[in-house]
């Protein structure tokens, strides 16, 4: 008969190689991901550093374009960069957490790994509402005419 509780069970859960496995594959994926997010970073800031020079040109060959259109984009692209970086930062932490428990098979840096990828979900899941809750708040206001 199986006296212990179910808190007693979750302290005592172990990873079987299968799970080992499936946690040592998530940690390369995510570590891909993470570089992918990095070079996106890059190439938004490139973008940012030429966007004034792009957007001048085109504004003084098409006319009733904004002259100050180039530094609104460099703005938007350096705080879209900066805002990008957080979940790509916290991906990159889980994947070398994770490789680095799985090989030392201690819980500590697991747990730390856990949590920076409770961290990257967290960023997302609250960068997803306030995108959401912006989209409506534009929808509000466009469909009163305001704008």
């Amino acid at each position: 008969m199986n006296t212990r509780t179910p808190i007693t069970q979750l302290e005592q859960l172990t990873l079987t190689n299968a799970s080992k496995n499936f946690l040592r594959e998530t940690a390369k994926w995510s570590f891909f991901l993470s570089i992918l997010g990095f070079i996106m970073i890059g190439l938004m800031l490139v973008f940012a550093i030429f966007a004034n020079t792009i957007f001048g040109m085109a504004a003084a060959m098409q006319p009733g374009m904004p002259q100050n259109l180039g530094i609104i984009m460099t703005i938007t692209y350096i705080v879209l960069a900066i805002i990008y970086f957080f979940p790509a930062y916290y991906l990159m932490q889980f994947s070398n957490r994770m490789k680095k428990a799985l090989s030392t098979k201690n819980e500590e840096i697991l747990a730390a790994s856990f949590e920076m990828l409770k961290s990257h979900y967290k960023f997302i899941g609250v960068f997803a509402i306030i995108t959401i809750s912006l989209y409506i708040l534009l929808i509000i206001v466009s469909s009163l005419g305001v704008l």
